[in-house]
């Protein structure tokens, strides 16, 4: 009963996010980039219901698996506005999105560390979500490399993100030196998100972090 009922939770949940985030863009509260930002760092909080709901890896995977095809949809024929950008700089971030949380759903429900994918997910999310944000707005020292335009304060904000999420995450499950896991864990993700193309961090970040994280829990 209650994979049934965070699937409709989960349904519920996206839709809404999206829903409020066009509401904002229509009343001017939100410019382009700041309603697919506000998607961005929103929906990663649906891990969270999927923590609390799902005890299955197939259940878990439904949603995303749903918002793969969905996303793809909306890319093509630009369904949610609020979450899709124009013009030349469009690209599959919002698909890349919904595979990663596919992936990381049915690899971490399947083993029964959840918790690891949270960290891959909300990182993203939050991390990634408030650099673009930070570094449009206050970024004053902004730099090329691998020709993808970055700021300083942009990283700095991954890190931070990165640091508290993954920290709250260790504290709680994987408690031993969960300090130095979670710095670990902030370095790799401001790393991967400096080096990942626009776009496809939403699959490289998530991705990546988790596997760390795995790889941490392994050995420390």
């Amino acid at each position: 009963m209650n994979n049934i009922l965070g699937i409709i939770i989960s349904f519920i949940f996206v839709f809404a996010v999206i829903g409020i985030s066009t509401l904002l863009s229509q009343k001017g509260r939100l410019d382009g980039e700041g309603s697919r930002k506000f998607i961005h760092v929103a929906v990663s909080n649906w891990w969270i219901i999927a923590m609390l709901t799902f005890d299955n890896p197939y259940w878990a995977s439904f949603v995303p698996l749903m918002f793969v095809f969905i996303n793809y949809i909306s890319y093509r024929k630009n369904v949610f506005k609020a979450m899709e950008r124009d013009g030349s700089s469009r690209d599959l971030g919002t698909v890349y999105y919904a595979i990663s949380l596919l992936i990381l759903a049915f690899l971490s429900f399947s083993y029964k560390v959840p918790y690891l994918g949270g960290i891959g997910i909300l990182v993203m999310g939050y991390g990634d979500g408030f650099a673009a944000l930070v570094g449009s707005k206050y970024g004053k020292h902004s730099f090329k490399k691998f020709g993808l335009s970055k700021s300083l304060e942009g990283s700095i904000t991954v890190f931070v993100f990165a640091l508290l999420i993954s920290g709250i995450f260790f504290g709680i499950y994987s408690p031993s030196l969960w300090l130095l896991k979670a710095l670990i864990i902030a370095l790799s993700a401001t790393i991967i998100e400096l080096l990942s193309p626009n776009g496809f961090d939403n699959l490289s970040l998530p991705l990546l972090v988790s596997l760390i994280s795995l790889a941490l829990t392994s050995v420390l």
